[in-house]
């Protein structure tokens, strides 16, 4: 039993008080008074139904106006069924009769304190949740990301529709994940769906959902991410890959608020937040017809542009030291720190990873590091500059000549396998990194004899 628990009696009935506050005692239970009701918060108020003064019924609905927290059971001897039923209706936690089985009660207090427990539980990481996706976890100083919470401090208490538009790895998702868990829907659920990581034949089933027989494989009915999202945020990371003949569908949700399951022949309404993301230009996309013009006027009420990280080079050092604080923690790893001069080095490299990049660049020289302190040389040597590609910057022209072809395709190799060891050989990761197409990459690979 948990000794700190409080509990209020109240019972005109001394004799029963008695007996049940001294079993409660010897249960390690504490005793509280009645006049303290409006000055403190009990765990657990045990109150009889009917009082010379007042009913248990008035103090359930006066704990429930003013401390829901407070669980409330409800015991009398005069028991019936519209009672107990207006008790249940009211949100007392059990209703019992007299006489008073001690054991049940007892019982019946364990169970309210693991419901007590649940709750505190749950609020402590609806807290956490919120202290993760904080405005201040997006991390910078300079202008151009000064801009950005500007902009998103005007819009996190609307339901506009919201469209991040920034290169990969600049921190989209961070953006939505924020304006969902500091808004008013927080405390619903945030959904978010990669629409080009999922091959366009799911895409319509894991964004609508299915009925059971609608296609081979639907073995049962499934909610889609619009209905699991419904009362909170949707996500649509690279919308820009959304096949045209899903984008009328989406259009139609965003239009109706209701989505209508593959297979069905009725529709769900939807109270739902949508916010979408893309690291293409989807003007150019309109411009030659795989991205539908309503639909992006749709999306795009409220526009948030991310700088890529090298337009923001003054936050290189902040974050580098951010994510090495971070990296030493998750390898369990004695403090390290970077020597002054890297930080030069880290702000002349472009960061086509931006954000995404740099926290993998720190993780990995963190785990690989010998000494307390960072060293230039610690760093890849793409980025440190030590032991450089085989190719070269031109100054001078040789007099044999220059085969340009030969210099573009060492370069193109370079970058990839850059990209490659960055994403540890996905390949998907590595085309994002380079922003191409990862069909792009694969042929690319494959023309300059590159494995994985």
């Amino acid at each position: 039993m948990i000794n700190t628990t409080d509990i209020l009696l109240i019972d005109d009935d001394i004799q029963s008080n008695n007996l049940l506050r001294i079993a409660l005692e010897r249960a390690g239970y504490s005793e509280a008074a009645l006049e303290i009701l409006a000055h403190t918060c009990f765990t657990i108020v045990i109150t009889d139904l009917i009082l010379p003064d007042i009913s248990g019924l008035e103090i359930l609905k006066h704990l429930q106006d003013k401390a829901p927290q407070t669980t409330v059971i409800l015991i009398t001897g005069y028991a019936s069924a519209e009672t107990a039923v207006e008790a249940m209706k009211n949100g007392a936690f059990d209703y019992i009769t007299k006489p008073i089985n001690i054991d049940k009660i007892k019982l019946i207090i364990s169970k309210a304190l693991e419901k007590q427990k649940l709750i505190e539980e749950n609020l402590f990481l609806r807290r956490q949740l919120h202290n993760n996706h904080s405005f201040s976890n997006i991390i910078g100083t300079s202008t151009a990301i000064q801009a950005v919470f500007t902009r998103m401090g005007k819009v996190v208490e609307t339901d506009s529709s919201i469209l991040i538009l920034g290169e990969s790895g600049t921190g989209k998702e961070l953006v939505a994940r924020a304006l969902h868990y500091n808004g008013p829907r927080q405390d619903k659920p945030f959904v978010a769906i990669n629409c080009g990581a999922i091959p366009e034949d799911l895409l319509e089933s894991e964004l609508f959902g299915h009925m059971r027989g609608s296609f081979t494989g639907a073995v049962k009915n499934k909610p889609g991410k619009f209905e699991q999202a419904n009362g909170g945020t949707i996500f649509l990371d690279e919308i820009g890959t959304m096949p045209v003949h899903l984008q009328l569908k989406l259009l139609r949700v965003l239009q109706e608020h209701e989505v209508e399951p593959i297979g069905a022949n009725h529709s769900i309404k939807l109270d739902i937040r949508i916010i979408s993301a893309t690291n293409t230009n989807l003007e150019e996309m309109i411009a030659n017809g795989t991205f539908r013009e309503d639909l992006f006027y749709r999306l795009n009420v409220i526009p948030i542009n991310l700088p890529p990280l090298r337009e923001r080079k003054e936050d290189i050092s902040i974050l580098a030291r951010h994510f090495l604080k971070k990296s030493c923690k998750n390898l369990k790893c004695a403090p390290l720190v970077f020597a002054n001069d890297v930080f030069g080095v880290l702000e002349q490299y472009p960061w086509p990873g931006n954000v995404r990049e740099l926290e993998n660049i720190v993780e990995r020289t963190a785990a690989l590091c010998d000494s307390t302190k960072i060293e230039i040389a610690d760093l890849p040597t793409h980025i440190s500059g030590i032991n450089k590609p085989h190719y070269q910057v031109i100054t001078t022209l040789p007099n044999s000549g220059l085969d340009m072809a030969f210099q573009l395709q060492q370069i193109e190799r370079d970058w990839i396998r850059q990209a490659l060891d960055l994403s540890a050989g996905v390949k998907t990761k590595a085309a994002a990194l380079l922003n191409i197409k990862r069909t792009t990459l694969v042929e690319k690979m494959k023309r300059l004899g590159i494995e994985t």
